[in-house]
């Protein structure tokens, strides 16, 4: 028998706000987290874009010093992320054995991993840190949640490039229909703002290039869009079964009503143009919430802002939703936040729920000519979604042909 899986807790730390709460007012007020670079190794390696999406507070103003030695940057958001969430659950009282982690990221510990060869390279072995292999390794964020949190029901992570986080949040649907736990901590985190990572992002021309005008630069759909924003920080969810919620008086957020996952099988970068599988994953995830495609009234896309990609994610909704589409408010919230990569997804479903919650479609920012070959609705300045029942998909792409989708339904 299916289970209703439910929101309980929330948190973030975005480019445009330090907590959840800061970082939706922010983007309904329009807000980008797109900033110039000030550090040192933007002009001593030429790098060919000088600005990226940083978070809006650093994580060393939240956590204890020895919290920032022990994590890389990936972990020290995630946990931030993580800890907001359960609070806004209001810390459930939970056996840890019946308490899970599933939590993404997409690159992992790019930080520790390239400043300890620099070590190595220039001090030699005996001055690389003990505690490198531990902090650089993708289930780092996991772990670090599970102990913070004392989660003993597994701590899983998923690497899938950029549709990381929306798949844990899948797994994590899928772990708590299978009675695997009663609460879950799902989501995804990203911090590769590094000299590395920008330079080659921008040998395959996939950044932005606006140096002179950043926060405009991320510009989903627009006509004159040339790439996305790079951009760091995490969201994290607390999920568990409606009967749970339920025995504790906990606030509902929305349900979490279906997740799918598939694989183009095309290019390890490039979308499959046609978008059949990305389709295809949006169809089983609104097939598995029970709705209809009618019934679909908002859609957080992925567009992020790239010439191939907000096309081929055009013609993916296109193929499933065929005359419908017109009717459907799309938001692109990449324009405010830049591109967090593994973090994205966990940032966007939080987005989504938000507004299912609080009934707005967040808008879109920096759209000034729209693509006439991408004629969505789009949102462009906040928008009341309307009363009655509401479903909403949120999706998610990744290198490596790589689809995740995630549908919401409001309580």
């Amino acid at each position: 028998m299916s289970k209703k899986i439910v929101v309980t807790g929330v948190g973030m730390t975005t480019p445009i706000g330090g907590t959840s709460p800061e970082t939706w007012d922010a983007l309904l007020a329009g807000a980008s987290g797109a900033r110039p670079l000030e550090q040192e190794w933007v002009a001593k390696y030429e790098l060919p874009v000088t600005f990226a999406a940083q978070a809006k507070v650093p994580a060393a103003d939240v956590l204890e010093r020895i919290e920032t030695k022990r994590l890389d940057p990936g972990s020290q958001f995630a946990l931030i992320a993580a800890r907001e969430a359960w609070a806004d659950a209001g810390s459930p009282d939970v056996d840890p054995t019946r308490l899970a982690v599933d939590y993404a990221t997409g690159i992992g510990g790019v930080w520790t991993l390239l400043d300890a060869w620099d070590t190595l390279r220039e001090r030699g072995p005996r001055r690389v840190l003990p505690m490198t292999v531990p902090m650089l390794m993708p289930n780092g964020p996991a772990a670090a949640i599970s102990m913070a949190l004392g989660a003993r029901g597994g701590a899983r992570t998923v690497v899938s490039a950029c549709a990381s986080g929306t798949e844990s949040i899948t797994n994590a649907y899928d772990h708590l229909q299978a009675g695997l736990a009663d609460v879950i901590i799902a989501g995804g985190t990203e911090a590769a703002i590094h000299p590395l990572p920008i330079s080659a992002f921008a040998s395959m021309q996939a950044l932005s290039k606006r140096n002179d005008d950043p926060s405009t630069a991320s510009r989903p759909y627009d006509i004159s869009r040339d790439g996305f924003v790079l951009g760091e920080g995490a969201g994290a969810l607390v999920l568990e079964t409606e009967e749970h919620a339920l025995a504790r008086g906990a606030r509902i957020y929305a349900e979490i009503a279906g997740g799918s996952v598939t694989s183009d099988s095309y290019h390890i970068t490039a979308p499959d143009p046609e978008g059949s599988a990305a389709a295809r994953a949006m169809k089983a995830a609104i097939e598995q919430a029970g709705g209809s495609l009618a019934e679909v009234s908002h859609i957080n896309a992925h567009a992020t802002s790239t010439p191939v990609g907000d096309i081929a994610e055009y013609k993916a909704l296109l193929r499933i939703f065929g005359d419908l589409l017109p009717g459907i408010p799309v938001s692109a919230t990449k324009g405010a936040t830049g591109h967090l990569l593994g973090g994205t997804g966990a940032v966007e479903a939080i987005f989504t729920i938000l507004a299912l919650y609080n009934r707005i479609a967040p808008p879109t920012i920096n759209l000034t000519e729209q693509d006439p070959e991408i004629p969505l609705d789009v949102v462009t300045s906040p928008r009341a979604l309307g009363d009655g029942p509401l479903l909403a998909i949120s999706n998610s792409f990744g290198f490596g042909g790589h689809n995740a989708v995630l549908a919401f339904r409001s309580v």
